[in-house]
């Protein structure tokens, strides 16, 4: 039988990427940039819950996006309606974000000067969860739809992230969603990581995520 050298090539390439995604982290915290990886299912809500965010510090703060896609330009040009400056990126099929792909993606939108960046990340709860992006904090949005037993079929998403939006409260009464029983699940993964019920729709609790992200940037900035 032939001999023949076996080289653990995904360990190689998560290592490589989180040593780029700390330096880009510092890169940014000298820039006083607060990037915000937003991740989610298709169909969570998730540009939406973006314009409301948008609407609700744009008169505070200078505002980026970064879109990214497979192949499109959709919410591209949903969220420059708002105003913020936007950029489109496509990942070329794949289905997540390295932290390279995020610094070419700021340095096309000409992130100097801005204060808080948000990430759009492709929308799937598995790769994006395993890669480093850079990001200051990782969110991701849960649309009631979806289930409150979500964390227990992607555990990894809900142990990387820092908050969590329960989008699409409003419809909660249709859907059978526990909000008890999920927060169960939360806690027993990532007991951290703070849970925001909001509404894109109607506008509830964005105050709230709105004040969340005040404190994280200003800590960001000032830290």
């Amino acid at each position: 039988m032939e001999k023949f050298k076996v080289i653990e090539i995904k360990q190689s390439v998560y290592e490589s990427n989180e040593k780029r995604a700390d330096a880009l982290r510092a890169d940014l915290k000298k820039e006083k940039i607060f990037l915000l990886n937003l991740m989610s299912s298709p169909g969570s809500g998730k540009t939406t819950t973006l314009m409301r965010t948008i609407e609700s510090l744009k008169d505070e703060m200078k505002i980026g996006i970064i879109e990214a896609d497979l192949d499109s330009d959709v919410d591209a040009h949903t969220i420059a309606s708002t105003g913020a400056k936007v950029i489109q990126v496509h990942s070329g099929g794949m289905c997540h974000l390295t932290a390279d792909m995020t610094k070419q993606g700021l340095d096309e939108l000409g992130a100097s000067g801005l204060d808080f960046v948000v990430l759009e990340n492709i929308g799937n709860l598995i790769c994006t969860a395993e890669f480093d992006t850079g990001a200051v904090k990782n969110a991701m949005i849960l649309s009631v739809p979806e289930g409150d037993d979500k964390p227990l079929k992607y555990p990894l998403m809900f142990k990387v992230v820092d908050v969590i939006l329960v989008n699409k409260i409003d419809a909660a009464e249709f859907f059978n969603f526990n909000m008890d029983l999920f927060k169960e699940h939360i806690k027993k993964l990532n007991p951290g990581a703070k849970i925001i019920p909001v509404s894109a729709k109607t506008g509830e609790g964005i105050d709230i995520w709105a004040d969340y992200l005040r404190t994280e940037i200003r800590a960001w900035q000032n830290g």
